[in-house]
C-alpha cells in the first residue's frame, strides 16, 4: 500500500536530523493567477521561517506535488503533512486516501490550509472528518471574501503570541464538523456580515442551512484544531486566498503555530517567532509574474 506519492520536490532538506520533527509541505499546481492561491510561495514562506527560528526542533520541506505515482518515502517518517493546494474534486489527497490515511493512523499530523480544507461529499469528506475534524462540503458551507473581525482567541497553543486582529480574505464558513464537535477546539471565529449572504444558493456561494446560521447570529469558526482518537493532531484553516495576508503577523503566526502543534513539536510561549515580512518577501516564488501597471 502507497504511504503517498508527490514528486517535484523544491528546497529539501537532505536526511532528517535526530529528534526533530519531520514537516512536509504539498504544494498544489499553479491555480488562480498573480497574487491569489499561491500555494508554492506561501509553503516556501512559511516553511522558510518555520526552518529558521524553530530549526532546533523541526525540519520542513516544500515539495510539489505533480504526478501521481512519485516518491512515497518522502511521508514515510513525516510527522506532520501540510495540504496548500486546490481541493473539491481537484484535490491531490482524493485519489490516494487509503495511502494518507495509513500514514495518518500513526499518528502523524494535518494541516489543510485554505481551498486544502474542501473535498467532495462521501467518502473523502468522511476521512476528511476523521483526520481534521472538520472540512469544507459543498452544499453546506460558503466561501465569500469578507473581512473578519478575530475579537476574542482561545488559550490554546496555536494562539501563543497571537493578538486579536482582523483581515480580509476568502473566508470559508459553516463547515461540516464531527457531530458535537468531540475533539475540535475553535481557534477563529467571527461572525459573518449579513452582505456574505448576497450570492444565489449554489455549491459555494448559499443555501438555506447558512443563510438561518447567518440571520440567527451564529458565531462561525474558519480555523480549529483537531485531537483525533489515535492521538493524531489536525488543523483546518480556511484564509490563504490572498498571498499577501502571509504578511500579517497574526494571520502568519497562528498558521506557524498551529503546524507546530500538529508534528507534536512545542509551541514557545510568545508563539513561533518569524522576520518582518517585506514586500519583497511576499514576491518570491510566486507561480505567476506580477502584473505590469496600467498606462494612464
Amino acid at each position: 500500500m502507497s504511504v503517498l506519492l508527490v514528486a517535484g520536490g523544491v528546497g529539501a532538506q537532505e536526511g532528517k536530523a535526530e529528534a526533530k520533527k519531520k514537516i512536509v509541505f504539498l504544494a498544489g499546481k499553479p491555480s488562480h493567477g498573480y497574487g491569489a492561491h499561491e500555494h508554492r510561495a506561501g509553503c516556501m514562506l512559511l516553511a522558510g521561517q518555520l526552518n529558521k527560528h524553530l530549526g532546533d526542533q523541526v525540519a520542513a520541506e516544500v515539495h510539489v506535488a505533480k504526478d501521481w505515482p512519485g516518491n512515497a518515502k518522502l511521508m514515510e517518517d513525516a510527522d506532520a503533512i501540510v495540504f496548500y493546494c486546490d481541493g473539491g474534486k481537484r484535490h491531490m489527497a482524493n485519489e490516494h486516501l487509503e495511502g494518507v490515511d495509513a500514514k495518518l493512523k500513526d499518528g502523524c499530523g494535518l494541516a489543510c490550509l485554505h481551498y486544502a480544507v474542501e473535498t467532495t461529499k462521501g467518502e473523502s469528506g468522511d476521512k476528511f472528518l476523521e483526520w481534521m475534524g472538520g472540512y469544507f462540503e459543498p452544499n453546506w458551507s460558503v466561501n465569500p471574501h469578507w473581512e473578519a473581525n478575530f475579537e476574542t482567541l482561545p488559550t490554546h497553543p496555536i494562539t501563543r503570541g497571537v493578538k486579536p486582529f482582523k483581515i480580509r480574505d476568502e473566508w470559508y464558513f459553516h463547515m461540516r464538523f464531527v457531530p458535537q464537535m468531540e475533539g475540535v477546539t475553535p481557534i477563529l471565529s467571527a461572525h459573518p456580515p449579513k452582505e456574505t449572504m448576497k450570492r444565489n444558493d449554489g455549491p459555494h456561494s448559499g443555501n438555506p442551512h447558512v443563510r438561518k446560521a447567518v440571520a440567527d447570529g451564529e458565531i462561525q469558526h474558519v480555523a480549529w484544531a483537531y485531537e483525533r482518537p489515535n492521538g493524531g493532531r489536525g488543523f483546518g484553516f480556511t484564509g490563504g486566498h490572498f498571498h499577501n495576508n502571509w504578511g500579517d503577523d497574526n494571520f502568519r503566526k497562528v498558521v506557524l503555530n498551529a503546524i507546530t502543534w500538529v508534528a507534536k513539536a512545542e509551541v514557545p510561549e510568545e508563539g513561533v517567532p518569524s522576520d518582518k515580512i517585506t514586500q519583497e518577501d511576499l514576491e518570491k516564488n510566486q507561480d505567476f509574474p506580477k502584473p505590469k501597471p496600467k498606462k494612464p
